[in-house]
């Protein structure tokens, strides 16, 4: 059984009976048979069901922000937000992708020589929790104008966000079978996925996810050779330097570490502070943490809400911890709240480094781990010391210092004074540890395609 539980109740909402083999099976076929349809439409047509999507998304955003607090405790005023982001890019790529996906001639000794872009055919789509609308749109605005189908296998806690993103597929007029969901408990997923990838039917995967869960996945499909992609975690660092606007920077580099509670692959994690303006700059940033409101996610006030299970905030309080005990000093926070909800306030750790879970793991919580360093060679040193390489942030007054140093940091994006988000124009992706591939702007259509070469010479 899949169970829904309320993160801030702790209740049951609903539970799902587990696909069968033969109801797994059903379902990719049913997204064969929507391609072999799909592929053949014109980008126009496709446009226009998109474009569909997002009035769809626009009009439900509360009543669907809702749902998504009930499910996994995102605050409704965030909720409504990644709805709105989500009608953002089916907009962006209704109205772009016959551009980036229109032929590219090319210069050869034949008559005529062009690259085009085909469609693969079914993707099996494994998603996450945090986001449980946007990563899903994230991938499929692409994918889908780009002509392909998919198979949705999303996190058992939000099951319910998965059974209405199918259903709004089919009210935006896209054809039954193109979103099909599959109902997969934690204990079953890599059965299941291996038997998935391994269907001949299925001809690329995109996962997003833990390292773990990538290194499986990845592992998978290529004993069957089959396209991948990978967003995984990220540890990723905020350089605040001496000539940095401090207010600015404490002010950004907080709301991207307590966005949706802190549960946020690309939220600022690693505060690395140079040493001269380490003390004003704290006292900033506990200011911002502290004034952000934790309580019931219904509550439109509400900044911190639950995290999204209680296992999840006991592993992050154990993180916490354990840096402690390794020599971190807390600040602020660092205690798990008496009262029901699984909660996890605010909390500042100060003197961190290298070997510390804080500095090595990523942090899914509202925990800023905060470091000094001497200087900006210094400052980069630690900010590249890391397995992971989603995201970066540097703050100085100085654009040209800032990119400078941005340059150096090794991560898929990076940001000079503001803090990173994924953004329908730009490509988003990570190296290392962070996974590989790219998501979103004229990459993102392509990459579940087939660059294929054409070439024509008269006989």
């Amino acid at each position: 059984m899949l169970e829904s539980i309320n993160p801030f109740s702790g209740k049951v909402i609903r539970t799902w009976e587990e696909n069968t083999p033969e109801e797994l099976d059903r379902a990719v076929e049913g997204s064969q048979k929507a391609f072999e349809f799909w592929r053949g439409i014109g980008v126009a047509y496709r446009a226009k069901r998109f474009l569909k999507m997002a009035h769809l998304l626009e009009s439900s955003k509360h009543h669907l922000a809702v749902e998504m607090a009930a499910e996994m405790g995102k605050p409704v005023t965030q909720g409504q937000s990644e709805i709105e982001k989500c009608a953002w890019v089916c907009r962006y790529y209704a109205e772009n992708s016959e551009d980036f996906l229109a032929d590219e001639p090319l210069k050869s000794d034949a008559d005529e020589s062009y690259v085009c872009y085909q469609p693969l055919g079914v993707i099996y789509a494994v998603m996450p929790w945090n986001f449980p609308y946007w990563q899903l749109f994230r991938f499929a605005a692409p994918a889908v104008m780009a002509g392909n189908c998919f198979v949705l296998k999303h996190s058992p806690n939000v099951t319910g966000c998965a059974l209405r993103i199918r259903d709004m597929f089919c009210e935006a007029g896209f054809p039954e079978g193109l979103a099909s969901v599959i109902l997969v408990s934690d204990s079953s997923v890599n059965s299941v996925s291996k038997r998935m990838i391994a269907d001949r039917r299925i001809k690329a995967v995109t996962l997003t996810g833990s390292e773990g869960a990538g290194a499986s996945i990845a592992s998978v499909a290529g004993n069957s050779v089959k396209k991948c992609t990978l967003e995984l975690g990220g540890s990723d660092p905020a350089i605040v330097l001496e000539d940095a606007d401090l207010q600015q920077a404490a002010s950004a580099t907080v709301t991207s570490r307590l966005i949706n509670s802190g549960q946020n692959c690309i939220a600022s994690k690693r505060f690395i502070v140079i040493e001269n303006v380490f003390e004003e700059f704290l006292k900033l940033l506990l200011k911002e943490m502290k004034s952000r409101r934790m309580g019931d996610p219904m509550d439109m006030k509400t900044d911190l809400g639950p995290l999204a299970r209680y296992d999840l905030r006991d592993r992050l309080h154990r993180q916490v911890t354990d840096s402690i005990g390794m020599g971190a000093h807390l600040v602020l926070g660092g205690s798990v709240p008496d009262h029901s909800g699984a909660f996890y306030p605010a909390t500042v750790l100060t003197g961190c480094r290298k070997g510390m879970p804080v500095f090595d793991q990523e942090t899914f919580g509202p925990v800023a781990a905060v470091c000094t360093a001497k200087d900006e060679s210094d400052a980069v040193v630690i900010a590249n010391d890391t397995q992971y390489g989603l995201g970066a942030s540097v703050f100085t007054r100085s654009n040209r210092r800032g990119e400078r140093i941005a340059l150096e940091i090794n991560a898929g994006s990076c940001f000079v004074n503001a803090f990173v988000r994924s953004d329908p124009r730009l490509p988003f992706g990570g190296i290392g540890m962070s996974g590989y591939g790219r998501e979103l702007s004229r990459w993102g259509v392509r990459e579940f395609t087939n660059c294929k070469t054409m070439y024509i010479k008269e006989s």
